[in-house]
């Protein structure tokens, strides 16, 4: 079949309703799957019994996949290419997904939050993040400064295109701030492990 559709059935407090998708690729239907579960439409586990009750459906694995990246905080296809592509690909630390953290008199999310090195990697999509949202950006960043957190923020050409050189970034930020794992390569033609050689030299950050 050439695309993906499943409906599921979630219990919210005005009772229960269906929620459908139909998707013709993958990353239209992880977007579908990440926002639903994101804004609590439905949960992961509601969807994982939808897709076992179809018995043709495209793409299973991986949605089956992408339903465990939703649980765990992987709300958008941007989000999971950073995930698979960059942090998971080149060795990095697992990050805490859509962390919660208290700035001011608000509660904020934080895509990634590497706790123990106090680094938080943010993920701009075009359509989550029009132009009149970067004030917003710039103060959450500058509250996580506040706090002692150093902000990296990254595109979808960092996370796909310049995926390697993204990595060496993070590592880089990550070994100054104490940590002591190694960065493997993607892949034969993988750039990162290079460049984070060369930047060993630098002094780890107070």
């Amino acid at each position: 079949m050439s695309h993906a559709y499943v409906t599921a059935v979630t219990s919210r407090h005005r009772g229960p309703e269906a929620t459908s998708w139909r998707a013709s690729t993958f990353d239209e239907a992880y977007g579908w799957i990440a926002a639903t579960v994101g804004r609590r439409r439905t949960t992961p586990e509601l969807l994982g019994k939808a897709l076992a009750g179809r018995v043709r459906i495209r793409w299973r694995p991986w949605i089956a996949a992408a339903l465990e990246d939703a649980a765990e905080g992987v709300h958008s296809p941007l989000e999971r290419r950073y995930v698979y592509g960059v942090e998971r690909a080149h060795g990095l630390p697992a990050a805490r997904r859509q962390a919660r953290r208290r700035h001011g008199s608000g509660i904020r999310y934080l895509d990634n939050l590497y706790e123990d090195y106090a680094v938080c990697v943010e993920l701009d999509g075009a359509a989550a993040h029009p132009d009149e949202g970067r004030w917003r950006d710039i103060r959450r960043d500058n509250a996580n400064l506040l706090q002692g957190t150093q902000t990296l923020r990254y595109g979808w050409p960092d996370a796909t295109v310049h995926r390697c050189r993204t990595a060496a970034e993070i590592a880089a930020v990550l070994r100054r701030r104490g940590w002591k794992g190694t960065l493997r390569p993607c892949s034969p033609t993988c750039t990162a492990v290079g460049r984070v050689r060369h930047d060993r030299g630098s002094k780890p950050m107070p």
